[in-house]
């Protein structure tokens, strides 16, 4: 993949009003900014590379290349949380009470996306939800996941800086197999490598899965529950 022109023209500074500011050169900008002083700078490098590895799919996939773009650079706002900072954070933004108490607990660097959508939604009201949607859902996955959702997720596990074993592969597929297969092999991908790390997971991590294999099979044809 490439990365590729596809930022909007520039324009006003945004305050909070239309959508289309948010997705101009200038608020992309001016979000940039905020990331170098937000984040360690190995991090900050990451959400460039996703903000334009997810420009790129979402060109390859007929998605919006704006949104595609501020998704990615948004996705780890709130990454650099420590454990108790990210829960404080949860708590002060009331969705502490979305969040299953198991992953609340014990997977608190889970939050970071749910955490990211409520702040940005408030202190940047332009953001189209559908990109605040993709920021939350980018390290649990879910249920009925939109095309932006699932280029972000991707984008996530496969930009450049990442350096796991078997990503080539999912490099090598992007724009060549459809988006929700290539979702589902990246998903495949990091719950392989989770499990063989004996790393925790997600509660909902099997229900994502077992609802994109029926998917899968109902697309292809087949029948069968096991």
């Amino acid at each position: 993949m490439t990365a590729m022109d596809g930022k909007a023209s520039q324009a006003e500074p945004v305050g909070g009003a239309p959508a289309d500011d948010a997705l101009s050169d200038t608020f992309l900008n001016a979000r940039e900014e905020d990331l170098k002083k937000r984040l360690k700078s190995r991090r900050f490098e990451h959400v460039l590379g996703v903000s334009e590895t997810a420009a790129s799919l979402a060109k390859a996939y007929g998605t919006d290349v704006r949104k595609a773009r501020l998704a990615g650079l948004l996705h780890d706002w709130d990454k650099d949380f420590d454990d108790a900072g990210i829960r404080a954070r949860a708590r002060e933004l009331g969705v502490d009470a979305e969040i299953e108490p198991y992953v609340f607990d014990s997977m608190p660097r889970l939050l970071h996306g749910p955490t990211a959508a409520a702040a940005l939604r408030k202190e940047f009201p332009c953001i189209p939800d559908d990109v605040l949607q993709a920021v939350a859902r980018h390290t649990a996955a879910a249920i009925g996941m939109s095309d932006l959702d699932m280029i972000i997720y991707i984008a996530d596990a496969i930009e450049p800086s990442r350096r796991f074993e078997g990503l080539e592969r999912l490099r090598a597929a992007a724009g060549t197999v459809p988006l929700e297969e290539l979702f589902m092999m990246t998903f495949n991908h990091i719950l392989l490598t989770l499990v063989e790390r004996r790393r925790r997971l997600h509660p909902a991590t099997v229900e994502v899965w077992n609802h994109y294999v029926s998917r899968s099979r109902e697309a292809a044809g087949g029948k069968g529950t096991a």
